[in-house]
């Protein structure tokens, strides 16, 4: 996905820099592409005040519905991890 694609969706906005690194994370492990904008500041500061810092998760327009129910899934408690003994 490029920086400056017209068809981009913002699906989620994220109080600072780590939660939007795990949107970012989430929605890659299920294969949609997305980037991270926002503000400067979250870089220099890594922190939100009235606004500032918000960080904007966009995808692809022909990925926002898929992304949408997926965090819609995740936050209901429908996706979980399962326990795995096999380390």
């Amino acid at each position: 996905m490029s920086d400056s694609q017209p068809d981009e969706a913002c699906i989620f906005k994220a109080s600072g820099e780590f939660e939007a690194q795990q949107i970012k994370t989430f929605l890659e492990a299920h294969g949609i592409q997305s980037v991270l904008r926002g503000e400067a500041l979250r870089n220099t500061h890594g922190f939100t005040l009235d606004g500032l810092g918000v960080v904007r998760v966009l995808v692809a327009g022909d990925d926002e519905e898929a992304a949408l129910a997926l965090l819609q899934k995740a936050e209901s408690g429908e996706m979980s991890v399962e326990d795995d003994d096999t380390f």
